[in-house]
């Protein structure tokens, strides 16, 4: 009972990070950065609680049903405050739920090999998130379309970055998210194994 009560607990705590960490769309000054962060508290709350309940039950699949739970609870959470009239513009497509399958394909494809679950499940997630999370922000999400429907106040200038030369390499937040995020992804993923050994 005290296992499925912590479950819950995490998932709920998890989504609510989540939620709070999709406003970057607000932030069109710092959007890059902002991406690059919100995409690796994304990819870090969703391992954990996925390594957790995937190693809990031992059954390949429970990381992609923990990822439909956070995504249920980001749908409730955010129709809330649509109502409230904040936008619906963040995660409306469940962005989690290809990440959290290839941490179950890294787990059934070595045949529940916990390590293999940790390094490979752990950068597989942290690299595809920011992938998938841009896709959702370029197909679903307008962010000028929402900056200028949701104003908000501009920064002073010596707040306002130097604009990125978007198409390097190493200014891409995509890439950025991703390589980060497959590094800390790992420790994360150790993390969520790690709690089962109480």
């Amino acid at each position: 009972c005290t296992h499925y009560l912590f479950i819950i607990v995490v998932a709920v705590n998890s989504t609510l990070l989540t939620i709070n960490a999709g406003d970057y769309i607000f932030y069109t000054d710092w959007a890059w950065t902002s991406f690059v962060v919100f995409s690796i508290s994304q990819t870090l709350m969703l391992v954990v609680g996925a390594c957790y309940y995937l190693t809990f039950t031992g059954v390949p699949g429970t990381a992609t049903y923990y990822a439909l739970i956070m995504t249920v609870y980001t749908w409730i959470a955010k129709g809330a405050w649509f109502s409230l009239g904040y936008p619906y513009d963040f995660i409306v497509t469940p962005v989690w739920l290809p990440s959290a399958m290839l941490l179950d394909l890294a787990y059934w494809a070595t045949k529940k090999n916990k390590h293999s679950l940790i390094f490979f499940g752990g950068v597989l997630c942290g690299m595809s998130l920011p992938l998938f999370n841009m896709v959702n922000l370029l197909t679903i999400a307008d962010p000028l379309e929402t900056a200028f429907k949701y104003p908000r106040p501009t920064l002073p200038p010596y707040m306002t970055p130097i604009e990125p030369q978007v198409g390097k390499f190493y200014n891409s937040p995509v890439a950025l998210g991703a390589g980060a995020g497959a590094v800390l992804a790992c420790t994360f993923a150790a993390l969520g194994c790690k709690l089962n050994t109480w």
